[in-house]
């Protein structure tokens, strides 16, 4: 059969599949996973196989059985798909690499999951002998050890608690992030594309930043101009807000349909997806003449964001460059108001591990891609942030965007 490719460009060669299973078969081997189960849904399921997940939405959208679809991959086999038929017959592209089972509306899914899990233990069991938890008697030596995502269905967890009550169910989240965390030349290629993407629309969208104007017409521009430059989406709700001496507002409000006015600072959280790959980003505009404090926050926050990426090298921790980026804006007083972790991992998903914050601990390396984003939010007073993905390389970080850092004021 042939590889699951994602639409062809021609700037970029096709995945190596058949290289990434050979990873994730190592890596389980090594965990003595016997089989793990990908939720369709899921990043995951999209690296391994190269079947797009679709895009979430706000309101969950659910079909019979639809807790079922995904697929099982075991050391040295071929996944087993396990979908509804309106996956199959929607979602599903032709020739992808492994045996496919479809439920039907009118079957009983708990069935159909039990007998295609039976069935690919056996075809396991038959190639590479019993599971090792029996083999090795580890772990209490009762059974065959199964791994599932984080996000899994609780549906399949229930399921397979019931069906192998003796197995021991871990979480493989650890395994696959390794795995995902170094980024191979065609993802990186695809990353910076999707930075593109949002260096160009945040050019031709800060001349609209004026009196007047309200957030909501700013995100929705946003959102259109990342269609129009080629995204398929936007890769998280998009986020535009003004702060300054005459706004207070609740943190927890991204976007309002209230008029912009003169001495506002607006602040603008936006990604795009090129095949599957996101980007985040983020600069803030002024209208009119800037102060003096926003002039001087301005320069804070984009010294954070330089002392984080001088600081980014191999073998520092996200909780190094978080720690960096954070001193800068202590000793300038405004600490009180950088109210967040300076940054994390991205590729398929926008929050990837490890995550560049005060607890994370994790060895930054070459490849991994990963934001410096500090800001002050101080609400009825000042607000700045800037966002850029950087690549790690052996001599450290360099962005990936190519937007300027420069104080904007309209």
């Amino acid at each position: 059969m042939t590889t699951v490719q994602p639409t062809a460009d021609p700037l970029v060669a096709p995945f190596d599949f058949a290289a990434r299973r050979a990873r994730l078969w190592e890596a389980l081997d090594e965990r003595g996973v016997d089989v793990l189960f990908l939720p369709a849904d899921q990043s995951d399921f999209e690296w391994v196989t190269g079947v797009p997940r679709r895009a979430p939405s706000f309101g969950n959208i659910a079909y019979t059985n639809h807790w079922i679809s995904g697929a099982f991959v075991a050391p040295g086999e071929m996944p087993l798909f396990v979908l509804t038929r309106h996956f199959q017959e929607f979602d599903l592209p032709d020739g992808v690499d492994g045996e496919v089972v479809t439920a039907i509306e009118t079957d009983d899914g708990r069935e159909v999951f039990r007998s295609a899990f039976d069935q690919y233990r056996s075809r396991r069991v038959a190639v590479s002998g019993p599971p090792r938890a029996e083999a090795c008697e580890h772990e209490g030596g009762a059974g065959e050890r199964i791994a599932v995502t984080g996000r899994t269905w609780s549906e399949v967890v229930v399921e397979l608690r019931a069906h192998r009550p003796e197995a021991d169910l871990v979480i493989a989240d650890d395994i696959l992030s390794g795995l995902r965390a170094i980024k191979d030349p065609q993802e990186i290629a695809l990353m910076r594309a999707s930075a593109a993407v949002v260096d160009r629309v945040m050019a031709e969208v800060a001349p609209h930043v004026v009196p007047g104007i309200t957030e909501i017409e700013l995100a929705s521009e946003v959102d259109l101009q990342m269609r129009r430059h080629g995204s398929s989406g936007a890769s998280f709700d998009t986020g535009v807000w003004g702060m300054g001496p005459a706004l207070t507002r609740d943190a927890s409000v991204r976007v309002s349909t209230d008029a912009l006015a003169a001495g506002t600072g607006v602040s603008f959280d936006f990604g795009a997806i090129t095949r599957g790959y996101c980007s985040d980003f983020g600069r803030t505009v002024h209208i009119g003449d800037p102060s003096e404090e926003y002039e001087r926050v301005h320069e804070v926050v984009m010294a954070a964001q330089e002392a984080g990426r001088r600081t980014a090298v191999p073998g520092a921790t996200g909780g190094d460059v978080h720690r960096a980026a954070r001193e800068v804006i202590d000793d300038a007083g405004y600490g009180d108001w950088f109210r967040h972790r300076v940054g994390h991992c991205i590729g398929l998903d926008v929050h990837e591990l490890p995550f560049l914050s005060a607890e994370d601990e994790t060895p930054l390396a070459p490849g991994m891609l990963f934001t410096i984003e500090p800001s002050v939010f101080w609400p009825g007073r000042v607000g700045v942030r800037v966002e850029d993905v950087f690549l790690m390389t052996e001599s450290g970080a360099v962005s990936i965007n190519d937007h300027h850092r420069d104080l904007i004021a309209n």
